[in-house]
């Protein structure tokens, strides 16, 4: 009886060690499959927090088009009243000319000039309209490729507008150089990448490259002045689109314009650091542009 409990006794430790294990072993993997799942779930917030990123720029970028877009409507409107009013005009020509009973040879001759003269100012204005509007969509669409292309660059360092049919890209000194420097440093290489990757899709526009400063008198042993500063910066910007990026050089002009067109008062930190900056003004070439005027005037007068 005694050696049946002791083998009983046996049993039960052994049972008991074996349900510890398992407890065990259960407890570990639970642990591990814990620790994946909040390793997923951080991933996921992570992806969340830039996906909102990603949407706020998109939002930002759909007002400024909408905002430009309602500017060009406004002068579509504009050149539509006016060539409203020039058909206006030429009704009430041709209304005065029926009434009329009896009217010189020489006055109907000019009376006819005279309208022919306003119809061809007529077709000059809707081929200056449409021109405009092609104009203006090829600025519109330059300018979304460049917010596309800039989009992870910060907002302070880079501003785009379109200001009078010209393209305006404005990058922060410190974006581009190193204080009373003229040097680009490696990060703007990538910007000036990208922009040069938009410009040389539009052949039909010039490039005009200006320094700005603060009015912050400098001179060290690179620079003079402001002035002199403002050229360089200007002139190192070009000639990396030129040699590195492969832009047009007959296409681009290099200017200074030291501390004498500022943005903001120069009497804060804040203001100067706004006023030094370099500015990229992608324009449609002025030849072109004039001829574009000339011709059809020319055709009017005749």
């Amino acid at each position: 009886m005694k050696e049946l409990s002791v083998v009983a006794i046996c049993f039960l430790l052994m049972t008991s060690c074996v349900s510890k294990k398992k407890f065990a072993a259960l407890e570990e993997d639970s642990n591990s499959r814990t620790e994946q799942l909040k390793g997923s779930l951080n991933d996921c917030n992570d992806q969340v927090t830039g996906l909102e990123g990603q949407i706020s720029t998109l939002e930002s970028n759909l007002q400024q088009a909408n905002s430009d877009l309602a500017n060009e409507r406004e002068k579509v409107i504009n050149l539509q009243e006016q060539l409203d009013f020039v058909k206006e005009t030429n009704t009430n020509l041709l209304d005065r000319l029926s009434d009329l009973s009896v009217v010189s040879v020489a006055g109907a001759q000019s009376i006819k000039a005279s309208l022919e003269t306003m119809n061809r100012q007529n077709a000059y204005i809707q081929d200056l309209n449409s021109s405009i509007q092609r104009k203006d969509s090829i600025n519109m669409a330059l300018v979304m490729k460049l917010k596309r292309s800039l989009g992870d660059i910060n907002d302070e360092d880079i501003q785009i507008d379109v200001k009078d049919g010209v393209v305006y890209i404005s990058l922060s000194d410190k974006l581009l150089f190193k204080s009373g420097s003229a040097v680009i440093n490696t990060r703007a290489e990538e910007v000036l990448s990208k922009i040069a990757s938009v410009v040389k899709d539009h052949k039909d526009f010039d490039i005009l490259v200006e320094g700005h400063t603060d009015d912050v008198p400098i001179r060290n042993d690179c620079v003079s002045d402001n002035w002199d500063l403002s050229v360089k910066r200007a002139t190192s910007v070009v000639r990396m689109l030129q040699t590195k990026y492969d832009v047009d050089p007959q296409r681009m002009t290099a200017g200074g314009r030291s501390e004498y067109v500022p943005k903001a008062d120069n009497t804060t930190a804040q203001g100067r650091s706004s006023n030094r900056r370099t500015e990229i003004l992608v324009m449609p070439k002025l030849d072109q542009f004039f001829d574009l005027l000339a011709e059809p005037l020319e055709e009017a007068n005749k």
